[in-house]
């Protein structure tokens, strides 16, 4: 039985009862603050203040957290009748518990630091779309790291909705950045990754209401030609198709802003032009051995990349891409046929409620 099976069996109840709330509760523990150590010293000198006191000095800096921020969507596709989606991602979570190692520990304590609310962003996102009788996609990152606690997590949350998702990056990753990550450092990891998420990540389709979503696996910025394969297949069935992925592809606003944030570093985006990448890093120098961490080898496209990107742009039955990967709201057109929605994240409050018709 795999990890999302056991955990949404009936076993799964008393493992959820021993963890922490998931609603609203950071991932790690954060550093005491300079006011509670104030505190603790007057608490052990014997001049605490009043209880009452306290409350007040320890809560009257606290502002309730934001709604989610949520972006609507129309999208006339030619379904069968319409219905709506709710798209997130980049929920990053970073739990983690005695199965994991100091290193880790200290990774989810420096990471939980801005992606704290992640996971109660999440929650809202499931109530939010519960309440609407919306399906649910998520186009990656739902795990900042791989560790047990986030792969338990995942899988609970994926359990209590009706989702289809693609992977990201960082589902993969087992300490962010520590090494080359390609499709033989994904191997490491791949197998009890899977084991969380409802649907293949490296490539998979699911029909709702006469329209083909398919999902694919671009997270190192490459797509391969069995992948392409896969797609061409997809687009016989004659459907509309919308594409997940996490990284967005290609398209030339986008890319601009990107670099602009960026300084010239990188544009963050599959298939964008060699002649775009060869200028990223903006003077960036690194040791002899890890030539890999320059941007502009990382997001490099190669041949069957490109030639996947040109044919899409061609395939008049494709109507969407979904996407995520840069924490913002993006919107701009791919093709003559589709437009790329890239989302913001999840855990800064960002969803897309996307109406298919």
């Amino acid at each position: 039985m795999d990890r999302r099976s056991f955990l949404l069996s009936g076993a799964a109840a008393l493992l959820a009862s021993e963890l922490p709330g998931i609603a609203g509760i950071p991932s790690a523990p954060l550093a005491a603050s300079p006011a509670m150590a104030a505190a603790e010293r007057r608490k052990k000198s014997g001049t605490a203040p009043a209880a009452e006191d306290f409350t007040r000095r320890i809560t009257r800096d606290f502002q309730p957290l934001p709604p989610l921020k949520v972006k609507e969507i129309d999208i006339k596709v030619g379904a069968e009748s319409p219905f709506s989606v709710l798209h997130v991602s980049d929920t990053h979570l970073t739990r983690v518990d005695n199965r994991d190692d100091e290193a880790k520990m200290r990774l989810a304590a420096g990471r939980s630091r801005w992606a704290a609310w992640g996971e109660h962003y999440l929650d809202e996102a499931i109530r939010y779309a519960a309440d609407r009788g919306m399906y649910m996609m998520h186009t990656g990152d739902l795990c900042d790291f791989v560790s047990e606690a986030n792969l338990d997590s995942a899988a609970l949350h994926l359990g209590a909705a009706d989702w289809f998702v693609s992977a990201g990056n960082h589902e993969y990753s087992k300490y962010v950045g520590e090494a080359r990550e390609d499709e033989a450092y994904k191997a490491d990891s791949r197998d009890k990754v899977q084991g969380a998420f409802p649907n293949d990540l490296t490539f998979a389709s699911r029909i709702i209401g006469g329209v083909n979503f398919v999902s694919l696996d671009d997270v190192y910025y490459n797509i391969t030609e069995a992948q392409h394969a896969q797609m061409e297949a997809e687009m016989k069935k004659g459907l509309p198709v919308v594409m997940l992925c996490h990284v967005p592809l290609y398209t030339p606003k986008h890319c601009a802003y990107e670099l602009e944030q960026t300084k010239g570093i990188c544009a963050y985006m599959t298939g964008a032009p060699l002649e775009i990448t060869s200028k990223f890093d903006n003077g960036a120098t690194y040791p002899a051995g890890q030539e890999w961490r320059y941007r502009a080898v990382q997001q490099k496209a190669d041949k069957p990349t490109l030639a996947f990107i040109a044919w899409l742009k061609e395939q008049k039955l494709l109507k969407a891409i979904l996407c995520g990967h840069m924490h913002h709201f993006f919107e701009e057109p791919f093709s003559k046929t589709a437009v790329q929605y890239t989302v913001d994240a999840t855990y800064r409050g960002g969803v897309q409620a996307i109406h298919f018709r």
